[in-house]
């Protein structure tokens, strides 16, 4: 009987691959043997990252895209198409937080950028790689959202709008290309330690007091969202689609 975990044959596809959480879910991906594309802004990163997936046996090519711009998503489908025939699995990891600050301060400009990197790509994703997967009997598209989603910020209120319509979006997408055996799901993760949310995990006193509020004591990592988005990418996640999976040490569930 085969693995229910094995992706051997499969392609993925994963923005903002070149550090982080991106990372952690390409090289998980790779390590199960997809053939990955990883891609983010800049190209040198990037070919860092495949570079260390091909040393450890694994097949990667580089596409570089900034979301925002329709023209490189569709560049970047492409691309893969060119490349490797075909897209069986689509993770919508990039994503943008210009600001920090309340509401009453978000100009309009600053929330078109979170709005269309965040929400409007994912849509040109899942448009344009959806067909193909329905044509080769089904794949997965995984949307990598956040708890802030699920909560109210005084700082982070138009990034938590951007995250909130992430879920709708799966759940819409879930629906609609169910029927051609594509399953659409979003992992939640708490903190984690990356880059991106720097600010957010630099100060002590805010992570310890965070901590002794969330269950596991502690922030997450990269390798641990990379797993779970892996998982829902893999046929032991068959049965699974229009989903939020949360993965934030259980800091949602704890109150306070």
């Amino acid at each position: 009987m085969p693995s229910p975990f094995d992706l051997a044959g499969k392609v993925a596809v994963v923005t903002g691959s070149s550090k982080g959480i991106g990372r952690a879910i390409v090289e998980c991906l790779a390590g199960m043997g997809a053939k990955v594309v990883v891609s983010s802004r800049k190209k040198e990163p990037c070919e860092a990252v495949a570079a260390g997936i091909r040393e450890r046996g694994g097949e990667a090519a580089v596409i570089t895209c900034n979301v925002s711009r329709r023209e490189e998503v569709e560049a970047l489908i492409d691309g893969t198409n060119k490349q490797y025939g075909g897209i069986d699995i689509m993770v919508c990891n990039a994503a943008v937080n210009p600001v920090f600050g309340p509401l009453a301060k978000l100009t309009d400009e600053a929330f078109d950028n979170i709005m269309i990197a965040n929400v409007k790509a994912t849509i040109w994703f899942a448009n344009l790689a959806c067909p193909g997967m329905a044509a080769r009997g089904g794949g997965a598209l995984i949307i990598i959202s956040s708890i802030g989603g699920m909560r109210g910020s005084e700082m982070l209120g138009a990034y938590g709008i951007s995250k909130a319509a992430d879920f709708s979006l799966a759940r819409s997408l879930a629906v609609e290309w169910g029927p051609k055996n594509i399953r659409v799901n979003c992992v939640a993760p708490g903190l984690i330690k990356t880059d991106f949310a720097r600010a957010l995990w630099e100060n002590e006193t805010a992570v310890a007091a965070r901590n002794a509020r969330t269950p596991l004591r502690r922030l997450g990592t990269p390798e641990e969202i990379g797993g779970v988005a892996a998982f829902l990418a893999t046929p032991a996640a068959s049965y699974i689609t229009g989903q939020v999976i949360v993965a934030d040490g259980g800091v949602t569930i704890a109150g306070g």
